[in-house]
């Protein structure tokens, strides 16, 4: 699986972070369904750390059910990327399909309300 993030920016962690989970301008995990900067390309041990954000291109993110190649993608309460299902903030679609919760697949990061 490969990524190729066009445009990285960095965000300074409010909370801890997972890597390759949604992630707010704030530096905080976007509630299920919320608005997303991008995804974290590494973890924060807690707050005030610099982030990695993948916000244009395509990244791995983890996810939180399963669903297939194609799937348009909002966030879980974690940060996981779950199906939108037709209600919260389209974030990502999908390129690779996913196996279930833990998942790493590779999505095209698409833009929302920031």
């Amino acid at each position: 699986m490969q990524k190729i993030p066009v445009l990285t920016l960095t965000v300074t962690s409010a909370v801890a972070l997972s890597a390759n989970r949604f992630v707010t301008l704030d530096g905080n995990v976007p509630a299920a369904g919320g608005v997303a900067f991008g995804v974290a390309d590494q973890p924060a041990s807690g707050p005030g750390k610099l982030v990695a954000v993948d916000v244009i291109g395509t990244t791995k993110l983890e996810t939180g059910a399963a669903f297939a190649a194609g799937a348009i993608l909002k966030s879980d309460a974690l940060g996981r990327g779950i199906a939108q299902g037709g209600a919260g903030e389209v974030l990502a679609r999908a390129i690779t399909p996913s196996g279930g919760i833990g998942a790493v697949v590779e999505v095209l990061l698409l833009p929302s309300r920031v």
